[in-house]
């Protein structure tokens, strides 16, 4: 896979999570994307992705890049449970 695809891959799935988070409050979006990305994506996948940069040009939906600028202050909308694999099985379940 070139390095274009790659990054092509990368950015369709960052803006695919924004997509999801978009219905929150903008602090509150910006802040389960980063989250997200840092629980779900592999070190290689998030040096990738800001090495292609979240820059003008990228294709990257602003909240992706508002993610990658520092920590954010806001709770994710998603419980801890659900979006951190290492509490896998500490109530992320909505099922009886």
């Amino acid at each position: 896979m070139s390095a274009t695809s790659s990054n092509d891959k990368l950015v369709r799935m960052a803006n695919q999570i924004a997509t999801f988070f978009r219905s929150y409050p903008e602090d509150e979006a910006v802040a389960g994307i980063h989250k997200h990305i840092v629980a779900f994506w592999t070190p290689k996948m998030r040096h990738a992705l800001v090495a292609y940069g979240p820059t003008a040009g990228s294709g990257l939906d602003p909240l992706v890049m508002q993610a990658f600028r520092g920590q954010p202050q806001a709770e994710s909308p998603i419980r801890a449970a659900a979006r951190d694999p290492h509490l896998l099985g500490a109530g992320a379940s909505d099922a009886g």
